[in-house]
């Protein structure tokens, strides 16, 4: 039976309830067509075409380009991210993919949420001096909805692949280059618009799910700062905001510096583009949280700056120039910066696996304390902090695709103790699944072993780790557990001299080395010598 507090009667009643509150909204405003009139007035039909058209595309790539139709929560993404000029199918593809359903809601949310005011400003129908409608194939509102909008976002996106610094995966900048676009002619309509992304995807999420239950777990998780594209971000926000300067000069508007400096603050604070993060260690993460907020006021200062000097009547041509420009120089910047780096071609040795498993040019493989290539493209130290970044887990290589990605973390395989990483390409995909063994030692360290295993294929030895000395001694022994030879074994040491060892015992099992008896009991190892008995060790256990 259906809770009368989850399904579809939740579903219905939170549909009815939009109905009737905007309803009642409509009654009390009484707005007789002026709605629709200033919407119809820059909208083809009152609708934002354009913004529709390109959610409708960006959709697509996940669902049919990456194979998220066939694997919703774990589509492609190692094979479409913008790697490196040389590798131009990520360079195109990069922008408008998604690494899974999460990114993917929250990019096409915010998108809908502010890419109408974009619209909205650009216009289906033209506003510049000496233009009228459908005297021209650029003044063609159906042109100008169906072609030049998605046409302009298209170029948009591939600039924020080509020019940002490193590999980058989302629609993201876009979503900052039209809240950079929307915010020169409407900044406290952008602010608004941005508010509403959040409503947008509660909607979405609770028609999915009306009711949802939970409990008090622990999990692996990384600040949530981390992997903001910050750079990414504020180039997408540069074209965006120069493109509506430009369009601005063109047109008998006059913002106000306040409104755009306000509105410039409140979007990017809320938008956390003041999220300034870097590496420090393998899994440990630095946020310039003071140097975010200053980076956030100098952006929207330049905007402020380029947009109030569009006014002919109050600033000179020479005053007119120099907003133009100051705007213009950060990108350009930013621009020649990215260039060298993608142009660099990453160097794929030094894994110092056991093995790998390759699939169809993929290497997929497991190493400790490597130089992280995605990030150590250039050698780079300031304040303290270095682009010299080691990593250890699961490493995907493809040379020929300039591949070089950590896409499971150490820690994160010794939370779950297992993961499937796909690779693949246009039209195909292949899932290579990965899982990790290991004992604990009592007071010391894990020894562990990693396992890959290929589609149709056979699992196979990675990684094997060192051996864990548990802090028990017994009669002048140390007992340590070691990963050898795919397998686990016990052994006992004096003065730095292996005594003996013996494979690890199976259930209710035990094993002798030198008079200490080790019994396994379900998960835990216990060794036992005269009168002593003591946990030397347990089988490490995983919350999938």
């Amino acid at each position: 039976m259906v809770s009368p507090l989850d399904g579809w009667p939740m579903q219905l009643g939170m549909s009815l309830g939009l109905l009737v509150s905007a309803l009642i909204v409509w009654g009390l405003d009484r707005p007789r067509g002026r709605w629709g009139t200033v919407l119809r007035r820059r909208l083809l039909f009152g609708v934002p075409w354009g913004t529709l058209v390109c959610v409708t595309g960006v959709v697509g790539v996940y669902l049919f380009v990456q194979d998220g139709w066939n694997h919703w929560y774990n589509p492609v993404t190692v094979a479409f991210a913008s790697w490196s000029y040389l590798y131009p199918l990520g360079m195109l593809a990069g922008p408008f993919s998604h690494v899974g359903p999460s990114h993917l809601l929250g990019n096409m949310t915010s998108t809908l949420a502010v890419a109408p005011l974009a619209e909205y400003y650009f216009g289906h129908y033209p506003l510049e001096r000496g233009e009228t409608s459908f005297s021209s194939w650029r003044t063609n509102p159906w042109v100008r909805a169906f072609v030049l909008f998605p046409l302009g976002v298209v170029v948009i996106a591939l600039c924020t692949g080509l020019f940002s610094w490193g590999p980058v995966i989302g629609f993201s900048g876009v979503f900052f280059a039209f809240a950079g676009f929307a915010l020169v002619r409407y900044p406290l309509g952008t602010v608004v618009a941005l508010s509403a992304q959040d409503v947008i995807q509660t909607l979405y999420v609770a028609f999915r799910s009306p009711q949802t239950i939970g409990e008090a777990t622990t999990h692996f998780s990384r600040p949530w700062w981390f992997g903001i594209a910050v750079q990414g971000h504020t180039l997408g926000f540069f074209l965006g905001a120069v493109a509506g300067v430009y369009l601005l000069r063109t047109r008998d508007v006059q913002p106000s510096a306040f409104r755009t400096w306000a509105g410039g603050v409140i979007v990017l604070v809320s938008s956390s583009l003041w999220a300034l993060w870097w590496y420090r260690g393998m899994e440990t993460f630095v946020l310039f949280r003071g140097l975010g907020v200053i980076f956030v006021l100098a952006l929207a200062t330049l905007v402020a700056l380029a947009v109030r000097t569009t006014d002919r009547n109050a600033f000179s041509p020479k005053a007119r120039q120099v907003g133009a420009v100051l705007l213009l120089i950060p990108l350009i910047a930013m621009a020649g910066v990215a260039v060298p780096i993608n142009l660099t071609s990453v160097q794929h040795g030094g894994q110092n696996a056991l093995s790998g498993v390759s699939v169809r040019g993929y290497t997929v493989t497991y190493a400790e304390d490597v130089p992280n290539r995605k990030v150590s493209v250039v050698d780079v130290s300031v304040g303290g902090e270095t682009t010299q970044v080691n990593t250890s887990g699961v490493i995907v290589v493809n040379p020929d695709r300039e591949i070089w990605s950590r896409e499971v973390s150490k820690g994160q395989l010794a939370y779950s103790g297992g993961a499937t990483v796909r690779v693949g390409g246009v039209g195909w995909s292949k899932a290579v699944r990965i899982k990790r063994t290991g004992w604990s030692a009592t007071g010391g360290g894990t020894a562990y072993q990693v396992w890959l295993r290929p589609p149709d294929g056979q699992w196979n030895r990675a990684f094997s780790s060192g051996p864990a000395s548990a802090s028990p001694v017994l009669a002048g022994n140390n007992v340590s557990i070691v990963a050898q030879k795919g397998r686990f074994a016990l052994r006992l040491s004096r003065n730095n001299t292996t005594v003996g060892t013996a494979p690890m015992p199976t259930r209710n099992a035990t094993v002798t080395v030198d008079g200490i008896r080790f019994t396994r009991e379900k998960r835990r190892i216990m060794a036992s010598i005269n009168d002593t008995r003591v946990q030397v060790a347990a089988k490490e256990q995983y919350r999938n």
